[in-house]
């Protein structure tokens, strides 16, 4: 997803990275570049699967300074009874693939009481929770213009 318009900081977690120490951690970087004068406009934070699991926890964590963020089939486990607490705050956009189980972000939205707007995308390519694995123009293209839609 590099584009000259932006700086993109990717992270790599290892296997059994605990979701919520990790959350905590990039809720800190996020601070940090807010810190040292980054407009919370010009962040956004992205997550698939399991990283989208970690990147709306991480914008829970980011109550008091929302930013941009991106889940890409992320709602499966996060909008169950277990993880019902979990908001997202900001402006926030949901990719999902018609035909996998992790699908709309509606009650994510709706307990997001500081939600500055929502978005949600489906996509239908036949690849179910695969769809994300590789950068395909289905999901790329939307997710790069919206990012870039926030930071104007």
């Amino acid at each position: 997803m590099s584009d000259s318009e932006y700086n993109l900081i990717a992270y790599h977690r290892s296997e059994g990275t605990d979701p919520f120490k990790h959350a905590v951690a990039l809720a800190n970087n996020v601070r940090e570049l807010i810190k040292s004068g980054v407009d919370a406009n010009h962040i956004t934070i992205i997550g698939f699967s399991r990283g989208a699991f970690i990147t709306s926890l991480t914008s829970h964590y980011l109550e008091e300074t929302p930013v941009n963020t991106v889940l890409l089939a992320g709602c499966g486990r996060i909008v169950t009874n277990k993880y019902s607490d979990i908001k997202i705050n900001g402006a926030f956009l949901s990719v999902y693939e018609t035909t996998d189980g992790a699908s709309t972000c509606k009650k994510l939205q709706d307990r997001s009481v500081n939600l500055k707007s929502f978005e949600e995308i489906s996509i239908s390519t036949g690849k179910e929770h695969g769809a994300f694995y590789r950068p395909i123009p289905e999901w790329v293209i939307p997710v790069k213009r919206w990012i870039k839609g926030k930071s104007s």
